[in-house]
């Protein structure tokens, strides 16, 4: 196998790959509205696929789990379609997972996301999890690292939902999101009170998304291309790679996280 994928494997081979396996990545994404031009799938898609891509750079070294496809997403529930869930419920989930993860002496995870509006929860699934249930949690945002990709190539100053950014990324890893017919720019409201709240601002606080574009938009999806996409996800797995390589060479403990629940 040139990587581990639960949804793809056998319990034999899953007791296999756990002989080497040190770390569970879990793609989180979310169900909602990306505009016009977008499935709602698209987040829970892009996290399962960079988690394909970044289990293929780290094998045998991790296994990727089922796909959380729903996430927090209150903010776009005035449109159409979008299904969001409470942020204790999607903790309750993660837990269960981590839980029964721990179990088969993995005790290691990655929460890979590819929705903003996880990101608060995320955090506290850490905390919380490290603490009672003794594992190492971490999260990430998929393509939060491609720093000098998204300084060439993204123009726009507000982007990061249904943008040039992530049409680019559907286009390398999911093409099928797009609908590349139906491409718009963001049409913004302008002077709205989002405004004073975005990230940078001295205070944050919850706006629902209609408040700052009226197709649920932002950035210009039609800048979106092939190539931006490589760059961005390329960049992206390159870095999270190396961090995660980097956070199990830190190990202290040589035996695999199986042998070790075997033999306690």
């Amino acid at each position: 196998m040139e990587s581990y994928l639960l949804t793809e494997m056998t319990w034999p081979e899953v007791e296999a790959a756990l002989k080497t396996v040190k770390l569970a990545i879990v793609p989180v994404g979310a169900h909602e509205q990306h505009g016009p031009h977008m499935n709602e799938s698209c987040d829970a898609v892009l996290a399962t696929e960079m988690a394909k891509h970044l289990a293929q750079r780290l094998h045998p070294l991790v296994l990727v789990t089922p796909t959380v496809n729903m996430g927090v997403s209150p903010h776009h529930l005035n449109f159409p379609g979008t299904i969001s869930l409470r942020p204790e419920t999607l903790l309750a989930v993660l837990r269960d997972m981590v839980v029964s993860l721990k179990r088969h002496g993995i005790d290691k995870v990655l929460f890979l996301n590819s929705h903003g509006g996880n990101q608060g929860t995320l955090g506290l699934a850490c905390a919380s999890f490290a603490q009672e249930l003794e594992v190492d949690c971490y999260y990430a945002k998929t393509t939060a690292s491609a720093k000098q990709a998204m300084k060439a190539h993204i123009s726009s100053t507000l982007f990061g939902h249904s943008c040039e950014r992530e049409v680019s990324e559907a286009y390398y890893l999911a093409p099928h999101l797009v609908r590349p017919e139906r491409l718009v720019k963001g049409d913004i409201v302008h002077g709205g009170r989002w405004e004073g709240m975005r990230p940078g601002n001295p205070i944050q606080g919850f706006y629902r998304y209609e408040e700052m574009t009226r197709n649920g938009c932002i950035g210009d999806a039609t800048q979106g291309s092939y190539e931006i996409g490589k760059a961005i996800v390329e960049e992206a797995l390159d870095e999270l790679g190396a961090a995660v390589r980097a956070l199990l060479s830190d190990s202290t403990d040589p035996q695999p996280a199986r042998e070790r629940e075997l033999a306690g």
